[in-house]
Order: C-alpha cells, then sequence, then structure tokens
C-alpha cells in the first residue's frame, strides 16, 4: 500500500516574549511523530515558525522603544535557535507571518472568500482580549469580567467598522465535516467540545482593525484603511508555507493529496478546528487530515504556564543543565499527552536520575560492558511492536514511550535474575552467561531502534555500540 505524504506543523508562537516549556513540548512531540513517519518510509514536511502581527507585538515594540521589525527579527532569531537547542529535524521549514510570500498569500486567501461571498463589513462593538486575539462574549469572562486564560490580562473595548467573516454560514458543513471525520481532533474529549461550541451556533467574527488603531499588520487587499486580524492572518501560514497559491505542486503533495496534521494547545481549539476549518472551506481549499490539542504545562498549583503570567521556565536553561536529550525524554514521557501536567525542576532530576542516568544510560553500560569482556559482534535484525506504531498513530508519544522504558525494565530484570556477569565467570554456566548477554544485546538493539524519534543522539550512540560491541565511552546520562 502507498504511503500518502505526511505534513506536520506546529502553532506559530508570538514574539512577544522568549520561547518557554509549553512551546517547546509542542514542537518537541511534533519532531517525534515527524521523525517516527521518516523512519517509516513516508516523505515528509515538518514545519514551524513565529507569529509576528497583532496589538501585542505592536505594544511590546513601542513599550521597548524599538522599531517593531527589528524588534521581531530579534525575538524570530531566537525561535529559530530552537532547532539546535531542542534537538529539532535539519530539514524542518521556518515559516514568518512577516514573510514577503507569506504576506501575499494571506491577501490571496482574502480575495478567494471575499469573492466568494464570505467576507463584509460592518459597525463592530465588541470585548476583546488580547491575550487569545479573540472576541469574548459574557460567558466566556470570570466574574469580574475578565478572560478565564488571561486573567491578568486588560480587556480592549472596540467601537468601529471591521471586515467581517461569515463564520456563521459554516455551522453544517463543520459538523457534517466533523461527522465524516471521526479522528479530525484528537483526544476525543477535545472534539466533543468543538462539536459542541460549534452545535450552539456561529458568530461571524472579525478579521480586521482600522490601520490607524493597529499599523502592525498585513494590509486588506483593496483597502489600506484596514489591517488583518492576527489569526485571519497568520493561520493561512499552513499553506503560505507549502509555496502555495505559487507552487501549487507541493502544495498538492502534501495538503491536497497528504494528510496534513497540526499540533496546538487546548486554548486554540477554536481557532484551529472550527475557524480554520471554516476558512479552508470559504476559499474552497481541502480540510486539515488532523488536529492534534496538547493540555497546559503548569507551574505551582496547577496555573498554567504562559508569558502573561510571568512564570515560565526557559527551555534554554533546563538543556544547559540537563542537555537536549533529557528535556525531549521529559516532554514525551513524563508530561500527558494530552491533559494538563504539572511541571517543577525538582520533578525534572528526579525523573532525570530514574529513569535515564540509571535507566537506560546504566542499562546501556552494563550490556554492552558485559557483551565487549565476554562476546562477539552479536548479528541483530531489531522489531518494532504494532502497540508502538498504534500508539503514535494516535499521537500518544507519552504511550509509545511507556512502550520503551517497559522494555528497558524488562531487560533490567533479566540481569538481575540471571546475573551473566557472575555466570560468564564460571566454566559451567559460561555457555548460558554468553546466550543471555546475546539476548540483552539484541533487546538494547531494539531499545535502540524505538528510541530513534525520541532521543535520535542517545539512540545512534547504543547503535554504534552494539555495532561495534562496545560499551559506551562515557555515561549517555550523568547523575545529577
Amino acid at each position: 500500500m502507498s504511503k500518502k505524504p505526511f505534513y506536520i506543523t506546529t502553532t506559530l508562537p508570538y514574539v512577544n516574549s522568549d520561547p518557554h516549556i509549553g512551546f517547546a513540548m509542542e514542537i518537541i512531540r511534533a519532531d517525534i511523530i515527524a521523525r517516527a513517519k521518516k523512519i517509516a518510509g513516508y516523505e515528509v514536511f515538518f514545519n514551524t515558525g513565529t507569529d509576528e502581527h497583532g496589538v501585542k507585538i505592536y505594544q511590546k515594540a513601542f513599550n521597548s522603544n524599538e522599531n517593531t521589525q527589528v524588534f521581531v527579527d530579534r525575538y524570530a532569531t531566537k525561535f529559530k535557535e530552537l532547532k539546535s537547542v531542542l534537538g529539532l529535524s535539519d530539514d524542518i521549514h521556518f515559516v514568518r507571518t512577516t514573510d514577503p510570500h507569506h504576506v501575499s498569500a494571506a491577501q490571496e486567501f482574502w480575495r478567494r472568500c471575499d469573492k466568494n461571498g464570505f467576507i463584509y463589513k460592518k459597525l463592530y462593538k465588541t470585548k476583546y482580549c488580547p491575550g487569545c486575539e479573540l472576541e469574548k462574549t459574557d460567558v466566556e469572562l470570570d466574574d469580574q469580567g475578565r478572560c478565564f486564560i488571561h486573567p491578568t490580562t486588560e480587556l480592549i473595548l472596540i467601537d468601529e467598522e471591521n471586515y467581517f467573516f461569515k463564520f456563521s454560514a459554516f455551522q453544517k458543513p463543520l459538523l457534517e465535516l466533523y461527522a465524516e471525520n471521526p479522528m479530525l481532533v484528537v483526544p476525543d474529549f477535545r472534539f466533543n467540545e468543538i462539536k459542541a461550541f460549534v452545535g450552539r451556533g456561529l458568530e461571524d467574527f472579525s478579521i480586521s482593525r482600522l490601520a490607524t488603531k493597529m499599523p502592525w499588520g498585513i494590509s486588506v487587499p483593496s483597502d489600506d484603511k484596514h489591517v488583518m486580524y492576527v489569526w485571519f492572518d497568520a493561520l493561512v501560514n499552513y499553506v503560505s508555507t507549502l509555496g502555495w497559491p505559487e507552487d501549487m505542486k507541493t502544495f498538492e503533495t502534501f495538503w491536497k493529496n497528504g494528510t496534513p496534521v497540526q499540533y496546538c494547545g487546548k486554548d486554540n481549539l477554536r481557532q484551529q478546528s472550527a475557524m480554520w476549518q471554516a476558512m479552508l472551506m470559504a476559499a474552497k481549499l481541502p480540510p486539515t487530515h488532523a488536529i492534534v490539542i496538547d493540555g497546559f504545562v503548569t507551574g505551582d498549583g496547577g496555573v498554567k504556564m504562559s508569558k502573561s503570567f510571568g512564570n515560565t521556565v526557559d527551555p534554554l536553561d533546563i538543556v544547559k543543565e540537563y542537555g537536549t536529550e533529557a528535556l525531549r525524554y521529559y516532554v514525551a514521557r513524563e508530561l500527558s499527552p494530552f491533559e494538563d501536567s504539572p511541571f517543577t525542576m525538582e520533578k525534572f532530576r528526579e525523573a532525570y536520575n530514574a529513569h535515564l542516568a540509571n535507566g537506560v544510560g546504566n542499562l546501556t553500560s552494563r550490556i554492552m560492558k558485559m557483551a565487549e569482556v565476554n562476546i562477539k559482534k552479536v548479528p541483530v535484525t531489531p522489531v518494532i511492536p504494532e502497540s508502538y506504531d498504534a500508539a503514535l498513530a494516535r499521537y500518544d508519544v507519552k504511550a509509545a514511550s511507556d512502550i520503551i522504558w517497559s522494555k528497558i525494565g524488562k531487560l533490567d530484570a533479566l540481569i538481575q535474575k540471571e546475573e551473566p556477569f557472575k555466570k560468564a565467570k564460571d566454566s559451567a554456566t559460561k555457555d548460558h552467561a554468553t546466550r543471555i548477554i546475546e539476548q540483552l544485546v539484541r533487546g538494547l538493539a531494539d531499545v535502540a531502534l524505538l528510541l530513534e524519534p525520541i532521543l535520535p543522539i542517545s539512540a545512534e550512540i547504543i547503535k554504534k555500540c552494539v555495532a561495534e560491541n562496545k560499551s559506551p565511552a562515557q555515561p549517555l546520562f550523568l547523575r545529577k
């Protein structure tokens, strides 16, 4: 059976502050899926980038007394550096919403929606949350009239003439899309949330701002008095990064004929799985194949880590202390794939020592030391369990990781039970010890194969040790 080209993208984080652990979680998970697909023989296009328009960015640059373009250039560089910091795939594509091609693609997308009758102009009064970049109804505000997600952010009262997108026209088409694509939104409980939201009815939403009030944005085609609303602009990156509308070959390969997957946080559920899907319909483009919704990374007391709250953890600090692969491990196995997950440095250190330093690192050293001393090179044919593939197919990176560490535990248990390091010293039990050590090496080779998408550097070191029948020159992970 032929394998459809695979396209996966993260959301585009705002460049109004440094990268934090929440986005690191999202992009590492997407990278794991992308790597697994490549190993399985798929043609893969992996996308990320930066969202560089909107009132939050304009105000931050203004408050910093800095030219806005200079400001976003500086922060975009920091996000590009995540490629090496987080051990991301070499061929990851990086799109910026200030890229000239993206600007022209967003304007063309607007024109098509307008031509098809889904954009109009009207007077607009609403409460607007700059943190969410969304209008807010009273039911979406707390008793103090503040956004539940950004309670420290002052709402903006908007009273002006804007362009609107006819979101209300897409209730039935969206519900039909959901019925036809039962795996469109993962996990199920998030899918149920968006079905319920759309089922209650949809309201048209504003897709422009007056340039006199918010000059930092893409000009509306044929009306430079307005700039595009940030979501309408940024969401188009998912197709502009593929060269749309000029490079139709790449677009058709990965979007139309492929399986486009979007990773995002739960605060993006509405934008990704309802607004963007309606926008695609309005422009007469195919829908997304799957949308994977992460939970939040929380700090003390279960409070979401966010730039707005000032309680974020810098992934660069973690990598400096523990290394890239330690962070990738923690994201893959210690954080829930779909629910909120608490994060503290104490929890991180405990997991690092238990499962990396004393886990796969110690196991590799023990097995390969026994192999180097007692046996010759062992031919290996690593096998990927169906359960592992199935876990990644449903984007459950934690379940896939648990399969690996279950195997690591079984290999450790085999060493404890058989004690081949002792039996190899006795001529009466040496042959039995040899068979056990060979079994352990084969098991370690399986572990290396399964680790490739998650801990690619460690996987290569283990594979090299097995191929050369030598113990590692130094431990994979030093105890902290």
